[in-house]
């Protein structure tokens, strides 16, 4: 099995001259739950090569057992610094795709063509979308086949606008993703604040939050499992 991870290439918080990126967590604990798997993995960015870090997803209460064992693994942090350019890859290389978040996926990612291009493939193709957190925001503009929005219609999730309060950059975000949900017409659910929650629908998975990112790889993995 051949799993794509795509990672933002975005480093700035807004205006507010801080920094943001791709949240740790959310890409170590998929990354581990698949490769601990056997899944062969390869990770994208848009711009390839390093993908910004945010440094708040550095911080010790954001430490997890994934997170850990990401510091002390050389190997992985050498993947990361050389990922390959999101324009060099095409879904009939892979049988899924799962995007991690952070904040920066919702200033790139969610309008860059070439992923946009690529989740459409991917769910034309019938092969397994997942997104965590933020990464969910990525799907604003993708279409499905229809041409109507992906999420419409779907069971949805991703970082909610209570969480969004509680970080304090509801002002910051180019949008907020419960809302932009709600508007495309998705049926977008929420649980508690922080803990985990994922929701599928057909071959599309999405997970809340930081702490919803090994459930949705795990679910991945079983979808992926099913469909071999």
């Amino acid at each position: 099995m051949k799993v794509l991870m795509v990672l933002t290439s975005h480093s700035e918080l807004g205006n507010t001259g801080e920094k943001t990126g791709f949240w740790i967590e959310e890409f170590a604990a998929p990354y581990y739950v698949l490769a601990d798997a056997g899944v062969a993995l390869t990770i994208a960015s848009p711009k390839g090569g390093q993908p910004p870090i945010d440094p708040k997803s550095d911080a010790p209460d954001a430490q997890t057992e994934a997170t850990k064992r990401f510091k002390a693994d050389e190997n992985l942090k050498n993947i990361l610094a050389n990922t390959v350019k999101l324009s060099d890859v095409i879904e009939a290389d892979f049988d899924a795709v799962f995007y991690p978040g952070g904040h920066g996926p919702l200033w790139d990612l969610a309008n860059d063509e070439k992923s946009i291009a690529l989740i459409e493939d991917f769910n034309k193709a019938k092969k397994p979308i997942a997104f965590v957190c933020h990464a969910p925001g990525v799907l604003i503009k993708v279409k499905d086949e229809n041409g109507d929005p992906l999420v419409k219609g779907k069971e949805v999730t991703g970082f909610s606008n209570t969480e969004e309060e509680a970080v304090k950059l509801t002002d910051v975000v180019p949008f907020l993703l419960e809302d932009e949900f709600k508007k495309l017409g998705g049926h977008y659910s929420k649980g508690a604040d922080w803990a985990s929650y994922v929701k599928q629908d057909g071959l599309l998975i999405t997970g809340q939050n930081p702490g919803s990112s090994e459930e949705a790889a795990e679910l991945l993995l079983k979808t992926l499992k099913e469909a071999k």
